[in-house]
């Protein structure tokens, strides 16, 4: 029952979202609690990991290597590019260049394994993606935004280390030698990680109706642009160097799948609420195409995987 409800995350992000669009007031209130909530998702994240599983970057180097340069090259670049040929306001293309600076979504590896692709691939990349954004994030946000608003490098970095790192790590830890122990309450992370993220995104939709009245349809449009382009790119791309079909749709559903709630987090925090519009409606949308996509792919036949 569990896994059902974790699986209906877009549906439980649409009717919240819905909610605090109307009913903004409680919502609103709830600002505060966007960080604490972020740490709790990555930690649930950690939960489902262990230290066993950095043995595959060791294992396959290239592909983990093509997936993490997709991840940070074509991602902010395209997040930049459609925010400017939309003609977006400076805090809108703060909010979509955090989005594609960010590391793998949390909800990657569940997709990964509904679409039939490669889940040790998909765990792989999401740990090193998710290692790499600690210096990442505040690297490419300092290359596309300083001209545009002002970026505080060192004091992303740090509030990175405590919102991400340490509670991966904490996780992947108590994973990895309580794991037998605590294995038959395993489900309850991932759910507890989507509860965790579908009430962040209603936080930043009550806090944002009032804009959201006016720019909705333009920022939609640019979020799903460049969910598709993540998408298309990470597919495509390992297919061009000979990779299987099973490989290709993991770094598609990688490389399209963002971590939005940090970008969300960093954006209240360092920039403006509205800042935090894009990674909000990216949580709610890549979720959507991502669970189409796998669907998609459940119906057709992969061919064998490289060995």
């Amino acid at each position: 029952m569990i896994h059902l409800l974790t699986r209906l995350f877009p549906l439980w992000a649409i009717l919240l979202s819905v909610t605090a669009f109307f009913f903004p007031g409680p919502f609103a209130g709830l600002r505060p609690a966007i960080i604490p909530l972020l740490s709790v998702v990555m930690f649930c994240m950690g939960m489902t990991l262990k230290w066993s599983d950095f043995k595959e970057t060791i294992k396959s180097p290239k592909i983990i290597l093509i997936g993490v340069l997709l991840q940070y090259v074509v991602m902010p670049l395209s997040a930049f590019l459609i925010s400017r040929s939309f003609g977006l306001s400076p805090e809108f293309i703060a909010g979509m260049v955090l989005v594609g600076s960010s590391a793998g979504g949390t909800a990657s590896n569940v997709i990964c394994y509904l679409a039939r692709g490669n889940v040790a691939l998909s765990i792989t990349l999401t740990m090193a993606s998710t290692l790499v954004a600690v210096f990442a994030m505040p690297a490419l946000s300092l290359l596309y935004l300083h001209q545009i608003v002002h970026v505080p490098f060192l004091k992303m970095l740090f509030s990175i280390l405590q919102m991400v790192l340490i509670p991966v790590l904490a996780g992947t830890t108590i994973n990895t030698f309580l794991g037998t122990r605590i294995k038959k309450i395993g489900p309850v992370f991932p759910f507890v990680s989507t509860i965790a993220i579908v009430v962040i995104i209603a936080i930043i939709i009550g806090l944002n109706q009032t804009k959201l009245k006016e720019v909705g349809f333009i920022i939609i449009c640019a979020v799903m642009l460049h969910n598709l382009s993540g998408l298309l790119i990470g597919f495509w791309f390992p297919k061009l160097f000979g990779y299987d079909d099973r490989t290709c749709r993991t770094l598609s559903i990688e490389v399209g799948m963002q971590n939005s709630g940090l970008s969300v987090a960093l954006a209240v925090k360092y920039f403006s609420v509205m800042a935090a519009i894009p990674g909000a409606i990216f949580s709610i949308w890549h979720n959507l195409s991502g669970s189409f996509l796998a669907g998609y792919w459940t119906f057709r036949k992969s061919d064998e995987p490289k060995v």
